[in-house]
């Protein structure tokens, strides 16, 4: 059986984002838990503001059309979470809700179609105590909303400036095993649900 094609993504596109030093930690663990993993950067995805009226007058932009076939290829998601707020990022959102809308040059790979019947797991970020714990539950909504099936798995990582290690572990023994175990979970599932 070929290994489960898992997206990583962070909630954050800015240089210095925690949630990406994380994200590039979930990398590490989803390859050595055995899957193949596709790390996106939203930077690379601009999309503007969803607006229905802009949608109707100019279609999907481009980015959004490349990042829901990236989506749509692949058998799982993880998103990395920093919080705003209590919630989720508004890049995030936005994101999530471009790539939910149909392209009528290509309804099979998109809208809906690229979160269905998918692995998700969620990952939280934040300089403060909490790891981001609050935005874990809106996240999960979110995805489950989506057609995801959401891991009951997920983690939040406490005072992420200094949580990656130069290895690109996390330095706290605990907290990378629990990262490890999500990552196997993740990939667990995404194998089940796309065989």
């Amino acid at each position: 059986m070929k290994p489960p094609r898992i997206v990583v993504m962070a909630g954050s596109r800015r240089a210095e984002a925690l949630s990406r030093r994380v994200a590039f930690a979930c990398v590490q663990a989803l390859q050595a838990a055995g899957a193949e993993v596709e790390h996106v950067e939203l930077a690379d995805y601009p999309a503007p503001l969803y607006d229905g009226d802009l949608e109707v007058a100019q279609g999907l932009p481009d980015c959004i059309v490349r990042l829901q076939h990236i989506l749509h290829a692949s058998d799982g998601l993880l998103v990395v979470n920093p919080e705003y707020n209590g919630s989720v990022t508004p890049l995030l959102k936005n994101t999530l809700d471009w790539c939910s809308r149909p392209n009528p040059a290509d309804r099979a790979r998109s809208g809906g179609a690229v979160y269905a019947g998918r692995a998700a797991a969620v990952v939280g970020s934040s300089p403060g105590a909490l790891g981001g714990m609050r935005v874990l539950f809106h996240v999960r909504d979110i995805l489950g909303y989506l057609g995801m099936q959401v891991i009951p798995q997920q983690l939040a990582v406490a005072k992420a400036g200094d949580a990656v290690g130069e290895d690109g572990r996390l330095k706290e023994g605990a907290q990378q095993a629990m990262l490890e175990a999500l990552a196997v979970a993740l990939a667990d599932c995404a194998r089940r649900l796309r065989a």
